[in-house]
């Protein structure tokens, strides 16, 4: 699925693996080894790679913008490593906005997940104005708002401590079991305390 990662010795860069719908994978890389890249190109942000990487059999090069927005909006969830949340907008405009797109989350369902999150009193406050951990937590559930056959999480718990780890984890599970959906955790140092199907080291 991946190569063209000069220099690297890993268990992705310059090899064929294929990521099923349904499964857990973890893969843990050093920092500076392609792990945000990994995910860049997956979903589509980056090309500059040799090799293939394909979805459902076909070469992503191939996608047209139309096919990306629609894997974008009902295939893969993403998690990107720095959030990209927008900061004058406030911690639950954040989440809407993506899931005006989706329609996938009721108002009261995303409620919930602010409560879960321990952030219910951060709804209204300004996504500037929220702790690192608190932005990742934002972040989490804007990506759990819509129909997925992946979920993308690019080091989903790097400012989260146990316990937010695990009810994160929780959430995740529980929203990959419900649709089917396989999960891409990727981390440095603070993994996801999710059990797993395959760990690959980039």
């Amino acid at each position: 699925m991946f190569a063209g990662h000069n220099g690297i010795q890993s268990e992705v860069w310059l090899q064929n693996i294929t990521l099923e719908r349904g499964k857990r994978y973890l893969i843990s890389a050093e920092s500076g080894t392609g792990k945000s890249s990994m995910c860049s190109y997956i979903y589509g942000y980056r090309q500059d790679y040799s090799g293939v990487i394909a979805f459902d059999g076909k070469d992503i090069h191939s996608l047209s913008v139309d096919q990306w927005c629609d894997i974008r909006q009902r295939h893969i969830a993403y998690l990107p490593q720095d959030m990209r949340l927008f900061g004058e907008l406030t911690a639950m405009e954040n989440v809407e906005l993506k899931n005006r797109l989706t329609g996938f989350k009721s108002n009261e369902e995303i409620r919930r997940l602010f409560e879960i999150m321990g952030i219910a009193d951060k709804q209204d406050s300004l996504a500037s104005k929220l702790s690192i951990g608190q932005q990742q937590r934002v972040a989490i559930i804007r990506t759990l708002c819509q129909l997925c056959d992946f979920i993308l999480l690019d080091e989903p718990v790097s400012h989260l401590d146990e316990d937010n780890n695990r009810i994160v984890a929780e959430l995740i599970a529980q929203e990959a079991a419900r649709q089917g959906a396989g999960v891409i955790a990727t981390s440095v140092g603070n993994h996801l305390k999710m059990e797993v199907d395959q760990l690959f080291r980039l």
